[in-house]
């Protein structure tokens, strides 16, 4: 993320998916546009754990939750798979051999309001396996920690760590056996 996060330009998406323009972020969160984000669920080479975190307290969204996917909007001109790619490296220290394309495993769209704002994006779910190292980047990551899908569904209880409403959109397409939650 740059110094200047609300200047970066974002795509612009119509309410039926399909980029029509493109607009800062400040102007995309203000108006309530809408926008995508690709996240990545990143689990473990046998599939049992999964890498879960808390973003900082600084972040533009969501700021201070608990989230298990590593991910973020889609930049003008950029479609959401590498989108997913660029935030897997940018967030975590992940970086996937040149050309990679990670499959579309889930989508939802969120169509509400954060923190007393509209807020209208794409939500567009991807996977990796993942056995190396995981680097935060600092700007982003307060902290995060391997877990059993049992405690990732303990987590997602707790009313004492909020958890992303949005990645809670896609977990049913991405984790449908393994969370035992629907839309």
């Amino acid at each position: 993320m740059s110094a200047h996060p609300e200047s970066e330009l974002l795509a612009v998406y119509d309410a039926a998916g399909a980029v029509v323009g493109a607009a800062d972020r400040g102007t995309v969160y203000r108006d309530g546009l809408w926008h995508a984000s690709a996240g990545v669920l990143v689990r473990s080479g046998d599939g049992r754990r999964i890498y879960a975190h808390r973003r900082t307290d600084s972040k533009l969204v969501f700021g201070g939750l608990y989230d298990c996917l590593a991910g973020g909007v889609v930049d003008a001109g950029e479609d959401p798979a590498d989108t997913a790619v660029r935030e897997l490296r940018e967030e975590l220290g992940i970086a996937l051999p040149a050309g990679t394309r990670l499959p579309l495993r889930a989508s939802a769209s969120w169509d509400g309001e954060w923190a007393g704002r509209p807020l209208r994006c794409h939500l567009f779910g991807y996977e990796v396996r993942h056995d190396g190292p995981v680097r935060h980047q600092p700007s982003e990551i307060a902290e995060g920690w391997w877990c059993e899908i049992a405690e990732l569904r303990a987590l997602l209880r707790d009313p004492a760590r909020p958890f992303v409403p949005d990645t809670r959109l896609l977990l049913p397409g991405l984790l449908p056996d393994d969370i035992g939650i629907t839309r």
